[in-house]
């Protein structure tokens, strides 16, 4: 962890030391943190920073990619505006640090609703298109930055306006590229239609990986939304219980007459909040085994289901990762390609054999991934899970699993990644020259730089 001397100017706007740490909470360090509040105060930050600067939007990136130790954290929250909707093309211009949450508030009630969304609504406009985010629907719509179409992107050399067709190289190594490119200050999404807030889901239980993988290759196109829970510890002779939930927009003439004004309602605050971390860490192998087994008994058929239930159940409790302990937590994602969904299956089984507890253990088909250098998705199968920080063999595993997947071609997701071997990046993602390039071009002194950037050597 470096000093920070916060008398040391990076421009006029004044800064604050401050100790970040990622969604996970496993690898705090010190920042001078600025919170500009219009676009230009970033611009000028940009262009005469002395020190590693990165942007952070709503800090839910799990690891350490928007801490900069030593460096200049720009907070984006005050870049809030959202813009008229163009109904004729379904389109809006937002703000950088405008929240999926925010946004969804506005535009749901007029029946429009973001093309992708990852498990929380609480994530800036700015973070998903640095983390080009992913959802339940990537084998059919792809990821955040191809519902893209424009963005204004503030970087050490000025700021310029950025599409798939002008520059569409710095367009694309900005998705994904973990805001090394620059600040995202607005963007034009294109939106989605629907009739209504609500999902009509249907859950289909499975007590072989093999059995659930054969169905959702088979059964996944014809849904927009599909994504399995895995059970990692209950096995018995070669089971493995799962549930495929597949889903789709509900039709305005799906939904019973009771719900009345409800038809298209925006997502409310979360209810609850977890005010502090509990001394203790209470994800184990005996809380997991519990919770698994009531999310099986309890799984429905099929069902009508409320739009904010369905993408984001956890957001409705604030502050909901400190429940891991005061270690914090790990996510790990990782992609492999589509023939090799025997990754998967060894995957899950070393899991199970290792004695570290698995904690929401999500899978879902890819589609194809985007132009983008450092962006995760590729078409073939991603796997994420939780690991509570504590057990004595987590480090070995999570080694074991990332030999695993660089040797089959995959990749983890950079936007959770607080501990990958630097070494194993340019083979997970091999376009690194291609990003290095355009940040060249565009960041000649290396100003954007983060923990994650630094640690491993992007």
């Amino acid at each position: 962890m470096t000093a920070i001397d916060d008398r040391t100017a990076v421009t006029d706007l004044d800064t604050t030391a401050q100790v970040l740490s990622g969604w996970g909470r496993t690898a705090p360090s010190l920042a001078a943190v600025a919170r500009p509040g219009d676009e230009e105060s970033i611009a000028g930050l940009l262009e005469t920073a002395r020190r590693p600067i990165i942007a952070r939007g709503l800090g839910r990136s799990y690891g350490d990619a928007a801490q900069s130790s030593g460096g200049v954290v720009v907070e984006t929250a005050q870049l809030a505006e959202i813009g008229t909707l163009d109904e004729g093309t379904g389109c809006i211009e937002v703000g950088g640090g405008v929240s999926l949450h925010r946004l969804m508030q506005e535009i749901i009630p007029r029946g429009w609703f973001v093309a992708v969304t990852p498990g929380t609504r609480y994530v800036s406009v700015g973070g998903a298109i640095a983390s080009d985010i992913h959802g339940k629907n990537h084998h059919c719509d792809g990821s955040f930055a191809r519902h893209v179409t424009s963005m204004v992107l503030a970087t050490p050399t000025g700021t310029r306006v950025v599409t798939p067709h002008d520059d569409p190289e710095l367009f694309w190594a900005t998705a994904g590229g973990m805001g090394l490119t620059g600040v995202v200050v607005r963007a034009t999404l294109r939106l989605l239609p629907i009739e209504t807030s609500w999902m009509q889901v249907e859950n289909r239980r499975f007590n072989t990986l093999d059995g659930l993988m054969s169905v959702m290759e088979q059964s996944d196109d014809g849904h927009r939304y599909s994504v399995a829970w895995l059970d990692c510890l209950a096995s018995r002779a070669g089971r493995r219980r799962s549930i495929l939930t597949l889903g789709d927009h509900a039709p305005a003439a799906s939904l019973p007459a009771r719900l009345g004004p409800r038809v298209l309602e925006a997502p409310a605050e979360p209810r609850l909040s977890v005010p502090m971390a509990p001394p203790l860490r209470m994800a184990n192998r005996l809380s997991v085994r519990v919770l698994n087994e009531g999310w099986f008994r309890v799984s429905s058929h099929g069902t009508l289901v409320p739009l904010a239930t369905y993408f984001h159940p956890l957001d409705g409790i604030g502050g909901w990762n400190v429940l891991y302990g005061p270690d914090g937590f790990v996510q790990y994602q990782f992609a492999v390609p589509p023939e090799r969904r025997d990754v998967v299956e060894d995957a899950v089984e070393t899991i199970a054999g290792s004695g570290v507890p698995a904690f929401l253990a999500v899978l879902k088909r890819f589609g194809p991934g985007t132009p983008g250098p450092l962006s995760f998705a590729q078409s073939g199968w991603t796997l994420a899970l939780d690991f509570p920080v504590g057990p004595s063999g987590l480090s070995p595993l999570l080694d074991s699993l990332d030999e695993m997947v660089a040797a089959a071609g995959g990749r983890i997701y950079l936007a959770k990644d607080a501990r990958l071997r630097p070494d194993l990046v340019p083979v997970m993602y091999p376009r690194l020259v291609e990003m290095a390039e355009v940040r060249r071009r565009i960041d000649p002194k290396d100003v954007l730089a983060s923990d994650l950037s630094l640690r491993l050597g992007l």
